[in-house]
């Protein structure tokens, strides 16, 4: 529409519209600059958080790889460990104790730094950790090792203590037979010689012969009389010879025990007499005896008497026994009769 040429007095707007167009020029350039920077900001707060975002990746990369090594590595130890343990087991109780204490040890710190690697924050920790493992591995196997060899001593010790055993028990039952061979030559021996020194006591006797046996009565005079009532006397005289020459005899004191028997078998004995007990050497057996008579033997042939006049006895009737022992061994006997 052509605008009406009566009315310019009224509308003013035409001779300002150039001005108005480089206003909104001006802000459109200006809304325009902000845009573009505030994009160039964008942009550069993407890149800077893609980088940072790159940057942790990187970092969250390299945690997992360490933490996957360090599974890898701490298994490797573990089941190697245990390999070896197991390979030393044996049949000592107290060797197999020892290592099912490790493993269980071992397992312990084994699960211990499964915790650790499961937290990113404490690999260092876990590195750490592992490294002890490997010095408790090794000292774990020193110990093995070391309990092995004191066993293997003892073995050794006990094997050497068997065979020697073994050798001493040989030469035992070898002494023993030896021993009882000794004895047994011993015992032969002993008999032999307990034969021989009876041979030899058999031959040293002394025999006696020609005994006599007399009742007496004593007068008041001291003298004595024989009689031959049983009832009139008071003490027996008993008379003996000795052997002559005996070369087995050595000459010295020689003892006779002589033994009187009355009729009703009863030895005569009276102990404040010299009365007492031999053995009879011939049989082992005790034999009462009456009297003994000590002599000086010096081979020659002589004659021996001795009294026995017991008091307040009363002689038998009948006939009575006389035995004369010399060294155990009847030497003579004889008998008697009183009235």
């Amino acid at each position: 529409m052509i605008p009406n040429s009566g009315s310019t007095s009224s509308n003013p707007m035409p001779s300002n519209s150039p001005n108005k167009g480089d206003n909104s020029k001006q802000k459109l350039i200006a809304i325009a600059a902000v845009i573009v920077v505030a994009l160039l900001a964008v942009n550069a707060f993407l890149l800077i958080s893609y980088n940072k975002r790159g940057k942790v990746n990187t970092e969250l990369t390299s945690q997992l790889d360490e933490t996957e090594k360090l599974k890898q590595d701490l298994e490797k130890q573990y089941y190697e460990a245990v390999t070896e343990l197991e390979s030393m087991r044996g049949s000592n109780e107290e060797l197999n104790t020892l290592i099912e204490k490790q493993k269980e040890e071992l397992k312990t710190q084994k699960d211990k730094i499964d915790q650790l690697l499961v937290n990113k924050g404490s690999l260092d920790k876990a590195r750490k950790e592992i490294g002890n493992l490997k010095a408790q591995v090794q000292q774990y196997l020193a110990e093995v090792n070391q309990l092995r060899e004191q066993n293997q001593l003892l073995t050794d010790d006990n094997t050497r203590l068997k065979d020697e055993n073994t050798n001493l028990a040989t030469t035992l039952e070898t002494e023993k037979m030896t021993s009882a061979q000794l004895n047994s030559d011993k015992a032969v021996l002993v008999s032999e010689r307990e034969e021989l020194s009876k041979k030899v006591s058999i031959a040293s006797v002394v025999k006696v012969g020609d005994i006599q046996v007399l009742g007496q009565k004593m007068r008041k005079s001291g003298k004595s009389v024989s009689r031959k009532n049983a009832s009139n006397i008071d003490q027996l005289n008993i008379c003996f010879n000795n052997t002559t020459d005996n070369q087995v005899v050595a000459e010295g004191p020689e003892s006779f025990y002589i033994r009187i028997v009355n009729p009703l078998g009863e030895t005569l004995a009276v102990e404040e007499m010299g009365s007492g007990v031999l053995t009879n050497s011939a049989n082992g057996e005790q034999v009462r005896y009456t009297q003994v008579k000590e002599i000086n033997y010096n081979r020659d042939a002589n004659r021996y008497c001795v009294n026995w006049s017991p008091s307040n006895l009363e002689f038998q009737k009948g006939s009575y026994e006389i035995e004369i022992y010399n060294k155990g061994y009847l030497a003579g006997k004889s008998t008697f009769t009183l009235k």
